[in-house]
């Protein structure tokens, strides 16, 4: 019978190894990669079904044809249990089995092919798009695949050129919901009656210039995900509309009594501190409740300049890719100015700084001189030296030490909190305090 297979299925094309025993096909299987297994049942030294058994362990991807002259009921389900892709009854006719291989093998090329997307995918989408190795980063990871899996809203906060979007597409990529549309809107993009119908659609003739009816963006997500970002843009009778469609789960199009229902996940993400734009009256603080279930913040590249270098490389690459010149790398002393930059438009303005240097360089190497004069002086300027203790431009008539010393106080908690984007944690993190004391401070002055 191996004979026979080996000369018809030869003819075929395929490249076959034969093993006269159920070990020596474990062996020989062990050995090299295969990409289809035909076994006998009923063998001396060992069963079939154990052969079966240890490929499915071995690689669970490889599909296996079981043949016996030995048919019983049992046998047929406990192979077809373990996972067997078939199961055929001496005599079979040759042609059968011929079939049977080439659907297996189509099977398994359209789930490698299918694989293979999902990686590519997930480069592009998911977390390999998000480079980092600091701590930060890393914990950052480990808490979007945690998220990743649930239904819930999240909340994506972070200042802008973070990477808001792209954590939100890494969300979509990893969750159930992969294989449907992901949409994005920017809501400070647009006037209200414009974002409400790009949201929500609308019947044709429902305003002036609607002359076909159009689907909103809930529905073409229908399924899937919707990212809002800049949603702290939102106007406030919009956000009542929304905070709806939050509740119920169900939309209405410009100029229609109808209700549709969509089931969306729903991701927004914003620049703002929306706790304060609720404190402020600014923002509605039911759908800050809504939105809010689960927060992700995206800190500053400023926080960590451990990734600078992997960024830089990374957009390196990119921009000799799309420009095709051969820049291999970053010299020393203009990586330590990159290193050393504040970065205030984060990764956004990192990528945009190596672009231009790319375009600039005229030799394999980025040299300092190609960065922008903010980036290769940044904090080698001279700070001036402070007053002395017995400086003469002390009053002569003295001062109030309180007095002075809260003014210096509060100068600074606003500078901090200006700095921050007044986010309180960030404003604590820049003065070197804790969060509970800075809080105090703020109520003290009544900064709050």
């Amino acid at each position: 019978m191996r004979q026979l297979l080996e000369i018809a299925l030869g003819k075929e094309g395929y490249r076959l190894t034969l093993a006269e025993s159920g070990k020596k096909a474990i062996e020989t299987f062990d050995k090299s990669s295969y990409d289809l297994v035909i076994s006998d049942i009923k063998m001396q030294d060992m069963s079939g079904v154990e052969v079966l058994r240890h490929v499915k362990e071995t690689d669970p991807a490889v599909p296996v044809i079981m043949v016996t002259a030995y048919a019983s009921a049992e046998t047929a389900v406990e192979a077809l249990r373990l996972g067997a892709y078939d199961y055929l009854t001496k005599p079979f006719k040759i042609e059968e089995l011929k079939a049977n291989i080439r659907n297996a093998l189509e099977k398994v090329r359209l789930k490698r092919e299918n694989e293979t997307l999902k990686r590519e995918l997930k480069k592009t989408q998911g977390l390999d798009s998000m480079l980092g190795g600091s701590r930060v980063m890393l914990e950052l990871f480990e808490h979007i695949k945690a998220v990743a899996g649930t239904n819930s809203t999240v909340l994506i906060t972070g200042e802008s050129g973070t990477g808001k979007e792209l954590a939100a597409k890494a969300i979509h990529v990893r969750s159930p919901r992969a294989g449907e549309p992901f949409v994005s809107i920017n809501c400070g993009a647009m006037p209200e009656t414009l974002l409400e119908s790009e949201l929500f659609g609308h019947l044709k003739g429902s305003f002036t210039g609607a002359s076909t009816n159009h689907k909103g963006l809930f529905e073409v997500a229908h399924r899937g995900t919707i990212l809002l970002d800049e949603i702290g843009e939102m106007s406030g009778t919009m956000q009542v509309k929304f905070l709806r469609v939050l509740q119920e789960k169900k939309i209405r199009r410009i100029g229609s009594t109808e209700e549709i229902e969509v089931d969306v996940r729903i991701l927004a993400a914003t620049n703002k501190d929306l706790e304060r734009e609720v404190h402020e009256k600014t923002f509605r603080e039911d759908l800050y409740y809504r939105l809010n279930v689960i927060p992700i913040h995206m800190p500053p590249l400023r926080e960590r300049r451990e990734d600078i270098q992997i960024l830089a490389s990374h957009f390196l690459t990119k921009a000799c890719a799309s420009s095709k010149k051969s820049v291999t790398k970053i010299s020393e002393e203009a990586m330590e100015r990159l290193s050393a930059y504040d970065w205030p438009g984060n990764v956004r303005e990192l990528e945009n700084v190596i672009e231009r240097a790319v375009a600039l360089e005229p030799s394999s190497v980025v040299l300092r001189d190609r960065l922008p004069e903010k980036v290769r002086d940044f904090g080698t300027r001279p700070a001036a030296p402070p007053a002395a203790a017995g400086d003469e431009t002390f009053p002569t008539e003295g001062v109030d030490f309180d007095e002075k010393v809260a003014t210096l106080e509060k100068t600074l908690l606003m500078g901090a909190m200006e700095k921050a984007g007044g986010v309180q944690t960030k404003a604590a993190r820049l003065l070197n305090m804790n969060l509970r004391s800075f809080r105090y401070l703020l109520q003290k002055y009544g900064l709050r």
